[in-house]
């Protein structure tokens, strides 16, 4: 199976780099809320911990690949500072059970004491959702336009208008470059009319998917996406799909919390080797899916 790395001839201007481009003020706003969420009453205990293990691991160089043994409990699970991260890191962290991220500052190494992760054959497709599948006129594709659904993700939500991302630009770019290695895939649903609706996003690492982020713009786009994904990685051999954190949408599909240990057992069995590398062609549209 042929990897798909877009061409560009001498000269010709990046298109990613227009489309990941993120303002002054829209930079200005990401801090402000990043920095209101630090703060949440929630978590502003853990706001002294953070930083200094933050300044203390910057001190050391930062974390390239981060150790499972070597984590910090307070905030949870914290690896480290993100030391020259690439997708050749990105992919490492990954078979280890963990992920860059930072709403704002720089990128750190998480993973978490519990996962919400989706065992593929004890996915469900609720009640509701069997007539929208069957009859839903919209159509499905895989990896056809992965930018246009990163970028989505990354907008603000049309019914929450502050949405903190940690989607930035530096991540899109990441994460674009491992999609042209092939290790990183997105679902996209379309309307009737060609119009991009809905969709998501995320890693294969072996038989681990881990789906990052998901968007919709019309209800049930992103529910369809995902009940799509779940039906090609089971049929394709994959054995979970990997939310991270909790997820109403994923909890209803099946989704159920484990420990970290039982989630790094099965990356080991499982996350560094087969899966379907390079890029991917769906083979079931969504009525084909509800049995």
């Amino acid at each position: 199976m042929s990897l798909k790395i877009p061409q560009r001839d001498a000269g010709q201007a990046d298109p990613r780099a227009a489309l990941f481009r993120e303002s002054a003020a829209e930079t200005m706003r990401r801090w402000l809320l990043g920095l209101g969420y630090v703060c949440h009453p929630k978590r502003i205990a853990d706001l002294p911990y953070l930083t200094a293990h933050t300044l203390a691991d910057m001190a050391r160089g930062g974390t390239r690949i981060p150790d499972p043994s070597a984590t910090h409990g307070r905030p949870d699970t914290l690896g480290g500072i993100c030391r020259d991260i690439c997708p050749e890191t990105i992919l490492a962290a990954a078979r280890l059970g963990f992920y860059p991220l930072a709403h704002a500052g720089p990128l750190k190494w998480w993973t978490k004491a519990e996962r919400l992760v989706l065992f593929l054959p004890e996915r469900h497709v609720p009640k509701t959702m069997r007539p929208v599948l069957r009859k839903t006129p919209w159509r499905v594709t895989f990896d056809t336009a992965f930018d246009q659904v990163i970028k989505a993700c990354a907008a603000p939500r049309a019914n929450r208008a502050h949405t903190l991302t940690w989607i930035t630009p530096k991540m899109m770019r990441l994460y674009a470059e491992l999609h042209d290695q092939g290790h990183a895939h997105s679902v996209e649903v379309w309307s009737e009319d060609g119009r991009l609706i809905g969709g998501s996003y995320g890693l294969a690492v072996g038989r681990i998917f881990v789906t990052e982020s998901l968007f919709y713009r019309e209800s049930n786009a992103s529910k369809v996406a995902q009940h799509v994904l779940n039906h090609h990685l089971a049929k394709w051999g994959y054995v979970l799909n990997d939310s991270k954190v909790y997820s109403a949408l994923m909890e209803a599909m099946g989704s159920r919390f484990i420990p970290r240990e039982e989630f790094e057992r099965v990356l080991e069995q499982n996350a560094h080797s087969g899966g379907r590398p390079g890029s991917w062609t769906i083979e079931d549209q969504p009525a084909a899916i509800v049995t």
